[in-house]
């Protein structure tokens, strides 16, 4: 684990959970760093996002700290606005830090009341535990259901030095991203212009947490961080920046992968891969729509190679293509070529399907380039235990 330099990290127990365990987490920036962010697409957003936003374009992209609770969503109450930002100047105020640089970030249970005081009183211990050691404590302290914390590391050598990517994320249900998903921090001490921040993040979201999916459900406190504060003294060229966009969305790439792995309930990891759709977008809809669909989720779930269900989500998801030029593929096994059944034997390929990670293509035959990847669990009784009792 190589970590970028120049951040800190600190995790505490501030009573928001109902059991004793590290709550509150605090990412600081010692010199104040470039940042982009993208946030949920859900109608509803909790407190902590729409002030999220209105920080990052007061300091014109600026933050120097990240203030994360679980335990409480701080979404759809009554003082959900002023615990939001009375946290952030209580956190300012020890730092020493503008309001504006200092983004909120919440996770837990929506529509309970969040005791500001909690944070407030807990903010002190919290500062004085800041550490470039504490990583891994503030990754832990972020989840709720998860089982396993979640966590990815990079490096890349240049002419003028080494640049590291480190990122923490957490997230195991109501997993199915428009922008991004859950709560996620990705950290980089190369020197990266707020402009290309955002259109490297927006990218980066695109081809990791925008390709995941739980339970289909989008939250409403989904935020994604982007951090560079140039701390390691690089500032990479054009032809370099290719390069470290690469490792970041890597580390992206392996966040929003380990969420999938750990969602609720799962036992198996499903890559899903469209090819031959209209174009790119159209391929990420059939994909999405595959591992949107329960009953695909729940055939995966019980190892049966059910590839109508397949071929009927694809069909569903919006997207113009002729069934009958279209083939599926389960566990590199051909189920369905032409729209219609193909000869394989159901016994061997339930026996593949019981492995821990599954497969299944898609491949539209003709004159489309859209292709597209996708990465979903399946459904099992394990997540209506866990959902029908996350409140209690």
């Amino acid at each position: 684990m190589s970590l970028p330099l120049g951040y800190a990290y600190a995790a505490t127990y501030a009573g928001i959970r109902q059991v004793e365990k590290d709550d509150l987490a605090l990412i600081v920036s010692a010199l104040p760093a470039h940042a982009a962010a993208v946030f949920t697409q859900n109608r509803v957003q909790a407190a902590p996002v729409r002030l999220g936003r209105k920080h990052l374009v007061a300091s014109k992209g600026q933050v120097g700290a990240i203030l994360i609770n679980a335990g409480n969503a701080n979404c759809a109450t009554r003082t959900g606005d002023a615990v939001a930002l009375g946290s952030c100047k209580a956190a300012a105020k020890l730092l020493r830090l503008p309001v504006n640089q200092v983004l909120p970030s919440s996770t837990g249970v929506i529509g309970v009341e969040l005791d500001a005081a909690k944070i407030t009183n807990a903010l002190p211990r919290l500062a004085a535990g800041l550490s470039g050691e504490r990583f891994e404590d503030a990754a832990h302290a972020i989840m709720t259901t998860d089982l396993v914390p979640k966590t990815a590391f990079a490096e890349v050598k240049f002419r003028r030095g080494t640049v590291r990517v480190a990122g923490m994320t957490k997230g195991s249900g109501m997993i199915q991203p428009l922008m991004a998903t859950t709560l996620g921090y990705v950290m980089t001490d190369a020197q990266i212009p707020v402009t290309q921040l955002r259109a490297m993040l927006k990218r980066g979201a695109e081809a990791s947490y925008n390709r995941i999916s739980v339970d289909g459900d989008t939250s409403t406190n989904d935020t994604l961080v982007l951090l560079a504060n140039g701390a390691c003294g690089v500032k990479p060229d054009a032809k370099e920046l290719v390069k470290l966009e690469a490792a970041i969305t890597g580390v992206m790439q392996s966040l929003a992968q380990q969420i999938v792995r750990d969602g609720e309930g799962a036992k198996k990891f499903v890559t899903i891969t469209v090819t031959g759709a209209p174009d790119a977008a159209g391929a990420a809809r059939i994909a999405r729509g595959i591992a949107n669909s329960p009953l695909v989720k729940t055939a995966i779930a019980g190892s049966d190679p059910n590839w109508g269900r397949v071929l009927s989500a694809a069909g569903n998801a919006g997207v113009a293509f002729d069934p009958a030029k279209t083939d599926v593929i389960m566990q590199g096994v051909a189920v369905c070529k032409g729209g219609l059944a193909a000869p394989f034997s159901e016994e061997e390929l339930k026996q593949k399907l019981d492995a821990a990670d599954c497969e299944i293509r898609v491949a539209i035959r003709g004159k489309g380039k859209g292709e597209a990847r996708f990465w979903t669990c399946d459904l099992t009784e394990g997540y209506i235990r866990i959902n029908g009792s996350y409140r209690t």
